[in-house]
């Protein structure tokens, strides 16, 4: 019986030892393989809040229409900028719908300033049509803001109102160089953004933008979303506007001289931005429709970010990521 006890005490001693020696090992393998498959955390360098979706133009193509005309209270906005922040949030870009409607530009304008001055973001950018855009308002934030993108699509007055790029008897062409002026006078990043269509893909802009000379004149393929410009839930139907690859290259190649130019197909653009709704919500664009991630403010920043379909290597490849502070551009000056 002892000699039992001493044989059994002297095995499961050595299975220790090839547990030890043999399995564990492989274990820790199989953990550290398994783990560099799982898909890296998001951050969220640059953001685009289009905190409203109201506008005063009414253009053929726009992929972000005006389903709801909710907007977060400033209270509520600076506790999710915040949290961007926190999440590491450098860069903001304001859009819309029209991002100067609500409150004459003034709820845009303090969430600027307290981008700029509150939470030290390196860029604090608008994108807007520029239609509503007054120099006070320059007077007041343009100091905040890094870069304003004016939407732009055409030197013809006649093609902007087919497409739906005007109100009234407003010149959008003229407001365009007004508000070139403002940036020029204020310390403004002036960009232009322009979105070929079946309206303006044969126009030669070329003189007009040397012109104009934005530091960025960012080029989009018109993009079909469903459920905003596409579908029978949408507010816009764009497919009459649409172009395909080809044409779109075309025009690209017509404007290929001017340094400035910043292409972006569909390919590029569809799931390269991380997009925050109104609700501060993250829209996943990866199935051709927008699908919203929870609030950002019930969640937190980086369960949302789970849902957003960012694409990362897309954002770099497209060039996501550039000078984008008044401070680093001066140093070119």
């Amino acid at each position: 019986m002892k000699e039992f006890l001493l044989f059994a005490v002297m095995w499961w001693s050595r299975l220790k030892l090839f547990l030890v020696d043999i399995i564990k090992p492989a274990l820790q393998l199989t953990r550290k393989n398994n783990h560099s498959l799982e898909p890296q955390e998001i951050i969220p360098k640059s953001v685009n809040y289009h905190f409203t979706r109201i506008c005063n133009y009414s253009c053929g193509f726009c992929f972000h229409t005006a389903k709801t005309s909710f907007m977060l209270d400033l209270e509520n906005a600076i506790i999710g900028l915040k949290m961007l922040k926190k999440a590491g949030m450098e860069k903001i870009n304001f859009s819309g719908g029209e991002p100067f409607m609500p409150l004459k530009g003034n709820h845009l304008g303090e969430m600027v300033k307290y981008c700029k001055q509150n939470l030290k973001l390196a860029s604090v950018t608008i994108v807007s049509n520029g239609s509503l855009i007054t120099e006070n308002w320059f007077k007041n934030y343009g100091k905040y803001l890094d870069i304003l993108a004016i939407s732009c699509d055409s030197f013809d007055e006649e093609t902007n109102k087919a497409i739906g790029r005007g109100q009234g008897t407003k010149n959008h062409i003229a407001q365009l160089y007004k508000v070139k002026k403002w940036c020029s006078q204020y310390n403004v990043l002036f960009k232009i953004n322009t979105v070929v269509n079946s309206l303006n893909c044969d126009e030669d802009m070329v003189e007009k933008i040397r012109e104009l000379n934005p530091i960025r004149w960012k080029v989009f393929q018109c993009l079909l979303i469903d459920g905003e410009n596409a579908g029978p839930d949408a507010l816009r139907n764009a497919e009459q506007f649409y172009i395909d690859d080809e044409t779109f290259d075309k025009f690209l190649r017509v404007h290929q001289e001017l340094v400035c130019l910043v292409p972006e197909s569909n390919v590029k653009m569809q799931n390269s931005y991380l997009i925050l709704d109104e609700y501060m919500r993250f829209l996943d664009c990866r199935g051709g429709s927008k699908i919203p991630s929870k609030s950002i403010l019930d969640i937190g920043v980086k369960n949302a970010l789970k849902f957003s379909g960012f694409d990362e290597v897309m954002f770099k490849k497209r060039g996501g990521i550039y000078k984008w502070s008044k401070e680093a551009n001066s140093l070119d000056w």
